[in-house]
């Protein structure tokens, strides 16, 4: 456990802090939007979280080209935690008596009470959701780090091939997940549109990612370049050459 932790600590000092942030803000605003509707057809159902979802398996990719699926993985998880930390700070302050400032604006307290179950969350949904996070990142850094070891070349093409399909999915694991446990449970929703508006959210998600997957893989080329994170690679290289 003390070598978990160490390893722990070295990452998170060798990820270049912008992205450790853009990945933690991205998790939390895909939750919080998610309770909004974008687009809801028999086939494609989109909510606002849609809007920022893909920056998280952006984030992803690159820290899985560089520093590898565990890295991943070990960034998810933190980014897990602490959204349900902000989930839980969300929920104890709809708890408190005081009033939102929409109320003023209004005078109608149901405006108040809607504001506080929206930002207060459902138990469900947050355990939908972290559940589907949890098992998209896993499938998503294994799979994209498994594509990786198939090129050598270390070009935008090879770049793109490993975080599309990886990414792609990852996304449909991620909506089915949610669609299983939240929409068709609590929501009832029929299996054909489970599976369906999995797919199509997926396809619209991946191209989203799809249009800024360059700027993602010049910020790891020029991590590359710098020998961004070292430390990290290091010792994780030094620990296989032990084993």
């Amino acid at each position: 456990m003390r070598n978990f932790f160490e390893d722990y600590k070295v990452l998170l000092r060798s990820i270049p802090a912008p992205t450790v942030t853009i990945f933690i803000v991205s998790v939390i605003l895909m939750n919080l939007m998610a309770n909004k509707e974008l687009l809801s057809t028999p086939w494609l159902a989109l909510d606002c979280g849609f809007a920022v979802s893909w920056v998280s398996f952006l984030c992803m990719d690159m820290i899985c080209k560089r520093f590898g699926a565990k890295a991943s993985i070990k960034i998810s998880i933190l980014a897990l935690g602490v959204n349900l930390a902000v989930c839980l700070f969300f929920w104890l302050m709809s708890l408190t008596p005081g009033m939102w400032g929409a109320y003023y604006d209004t005078g109608m307290i149901e405006v108040n009470d809607a504001l506080n179950a929206t930002i207060g969350g459902t138990w469900y949904v947050v355990l939908g959701s972290s559940l589907a996070m949890l098992c998209s990142s896993t499938a998503n850094s294994l799979l994209n780090v498994a594509i990786g070891r198939l090129s050598t070349s270390n070009t935008f093409g090879a770049f793109a091939k490993r975080s599309y399909i990886s990414t792609g999915i990852a996304q449909f694991v991620d909506n089915l997940i949610f669609a299983i446990v939240v929409s068709h449970v609590f929501f009832g929703w029929t299996w054909i549109q489970v599976l369906t508006c999995s797919f199509t959210g997926a396809v619209a998600e991946l191209l989203c990612e799809i249009l800024l997957s360059p700027v993602g893989y010049k910020v790891v080329r020029g991590w590359e370049r710098e020998n961004v994170g070292a430390a990290y690679i290091n010792r994780i290289a030094a620990q296989k050459a032990n084993q």
